[in-house]
């Protein structure tokens, strides 16, 4: 199925027993986040809310919420778009194997996109926001946000549709100072297309137009946060996935996607911006209220019956879990193309999927030596750090495949093989003063922060402890030791106060233990407000120890020492507890879990779905 629209997709989607409708009158504020949640959870279907409170329109969730269900809907174009993303990849693939390949120029020009004449497609209401499915997700969230938006910009020095630029940026619909269907707020991260637009047009003193789109084929939803190769647009992915041409229009100056449900028009003028947030979101904690640019509305368009897709976005696992497992499966090798020597890198979803990188790199530097020692794997250290959205990561472990496979969605086993082989006096390293995801609060402020890398090849160099060595049992000020996984210990520390204090108590955490001697078989050690909770799952360490960490100040160790600016331990401790200055974690309102039970008890519309 090609579909040109989103009605088709969910009308697909229910055929085949992927979606439900939901009769029941749901209000927008909480209930219908709690709702997706819930079924999501649950690995449950798609949901049609066709009763939103306070609005005429529909609005579908949980469409990308297993991969499964995502490559269902890309069945027809998944191959094909595959093909050509390959290609661009690497073009000698189409020599090595030209059968293979034979089609993809043909699906490359099908998919450029095409322009129709004659303004406003038929069809098209102008409404107001005020009409729109004004959702709320988490109890302290700043006003209503589209979480699904196709956010167009165009280079003001470069117009036109093949340089533009289509990203997922939050849009904040009301609340805060913004004046209702006269603002909304644009929240976009640092390393984004759409700041060079912006920054262009300042310099030209200019405002610059942005399109808001809303729905359309599930294509355009799924290109505008695609990491795609240098030079390819996110509307040539749009028409493969979609397996149609990107049809589009303009309208006052504006372009306008005549396939989707929805469309916001509006301009960002230089130096203005206004509150936005707070907002829940990806790392599991608010995200707080900063100053982003406030997009002055111009017309907003809806297509008669048209449907508003949206996601609740939370601590991982949640829908955009399985967004990121579709993109890998269809740009996986293009991080090969762009860092020659890289095998495999992995943002872990568990810790946010920013703040922490795995990877697998190469060590072919020095292949006489007969002690090896991380080299090349630094220079591709290097490299990931410093490309597109990876370069927001906080810790990146690295290594390279040498007698035995490993890969870095093996969490425990990919960590285990860092632990045994890392050397601590001369394998971390550390970049201060530097930046960080924006959504990211363990910094020392907004986008800043700092990054460490833990680098390991060669032969094992120490066995791991398997349960909680003697040392760690009875250590004064900290107590509750358990086990994470071979190696690494979690213990249980007081409420974090200042750094001052912090850096007090971990330097006499830190004799404690040497005074006791030797620990080689424990080279980790996180300091959490929850032992209990930490090492209950692999993915509970994952997202406390990373989410809570600053590497530059919260990251010590036993017998540390600086020789000649590299420091160096015998044993990490990391951290992990809840600053002060961080953003409080997602709690659901308990008040509307109660009553959104009414659509799974007998006679509700989700009985006997999950």
């Amino acid at each position: 199925m090609k579909y040109s629209n989103l009605e088709e997709c969910v009308n697909d989607l229910e055929k085949h027993g992927h979606l439900v409708r939901i009769r029941e009158e749901v209000d927008p504020y909480l209930e219908m986040a709690a709702i997706h949640l819930k079924v999501y959870e649950a690995g449950g279907p798609a949901l049609l809310f066709e009763n939103v409170k306070g609005s005429k329109f529909r609005a579908v969730s949980n469409l990308f919420g297993t991969l499964e269900r995502s490559k269902f809907i890309f069945r027809r174009t998944w191959n094909s778009t595959h093909n050509v993303i390959a290609l661009r990849n690497d073009p000698m693939k189409a020599l090595k194997n030209p059968f293979k390949y034979v089609g993809t120029g043909l699906s490359a020009r099908k998919a450029l996109p095409i322009k129709k004449p004659g303004g406003l497609p038929s069809g098209f209401q102008e409404i107001s926001i005020s009409d729109l499915p004004l959702i709320t997700h988490w109890p302290e969230d700043g006003g209503a946000f589209v979480t699904l938006p196709q956010v167009y910009s165009e280079d003001p020095d470069k117009p036109g549709i093949m340089n533009s630029n289509l990203g997922m940026y939050r849009v904040q619909l009301n609340g805060n100072d913004y004046e209702l269907n006269k603002e909304v707020g644009i929240h976009y991260q640092i390393h984004r297309g759409i700041g060079v637009h912006q920054e262009r047009a300042n310099r030209k003193g200019e405002p610059l137009k942005v399109s808001c789109f809303i729905g359309g084929p599930p294509a355009h939803t799924l290109s505008a946060v695609m990491p795609l190769p240098e030079g390819m647009s996110e509307m040539i992915v749009a028409g493969l996935l979609s397996g149609r041409h990107f049809s589009y229009s303009y309208v006052d100056g504006y372009c306008i996607s005549n396939d989707a449900d929805f469309v916001i028009t509006g301009e960002i003028h230089p130096g203005e911006t206004k509150p936005e947030g707070p907002f829940g979101d990806h790392l599991g904690y608010y995200s707080l209220v900063h100053p982003f640019p406030v997009m002055k509305v111009h017309k907003v368009y809806a297509k008669k019956n048209a449907i508003f897709p949206f996601t609740v976005v939370g601590r991982p696992p949640q829908e955009d879990t399985a967004f990121g497992e579709l993109i890998h499966e269809l740009t996986g090798g293009a991080i090969r193309q762009e860092i020659p020597g890289v095998k495999e890198v992995h943002a872990v979803d568990a810790a946010g999927v920013h703040p922490l990188l795995f990877a697998i790199g190469s060590e072919r530097y020095t292949p006489y030596q007969q002690v090896k020692q991380p080299a090349e794997i630094l220079t591709i250290a290097n490299r990931i750090l410093g490309t597109g959205q990876l370069s927001l990561a906080k810790f990146l472990f690295i290594t390279a495949e040498e007698k035995q496979p490993i890969s870095t969605h093996d969490v425990e086993d990919f960590l285990t093989y860092i632990l045994e082989r890392i050397n601590l006096r001369r394998d971390i390293h550390f970049y201060t003063n530097t930046t960080i995801d924006t959504l990211d609060y363990s910094g020392t402020g907004l986008n800043s922060g700092s990054k460490v890398i833990f680098a390991a090849v060669g032969e094992k160099k120490r066995e791991l402890c398997t349960e909680v060595p003697d040392i760690l049992e009875e250590l004064q000020g900290f107590g509750h030791a358990k086990m994470v996984m071979p190696g690494l210990v979690a213990l249980q520390g007081s409420k974090f106060t200042t750094y001052a204090e912090a850096a007090q108590e971990m330097n006499k955490l830190s004799e404690a233990i040497q005074e006791q001697g030797a620990l080689p078989s424990c080279p980790m050690i996180i300091v959490c407000d929850d032992s209990e909770f930490l090492s209950d799952r692999i993915e509970n360490f994952l997202w406390a120890t990373f989410t809570r960490s600053n590497p530059s100040h919260d990251i010590y160790g036993v017998n540390s020492s600086t020789e000649y600016k590299h420091w160096s331990c015998d044993n990490v401790i990391i951290d992990a507890r809840v600053k002060p200055h961080q953003a409080p974690p997602l709690i659901p309102d308990p008040v509307v879990q109660k009553h959104i039970e009414r659509l799974f008890a007998p006679g509700g519309s989700l009985n006997g779905k999950i």
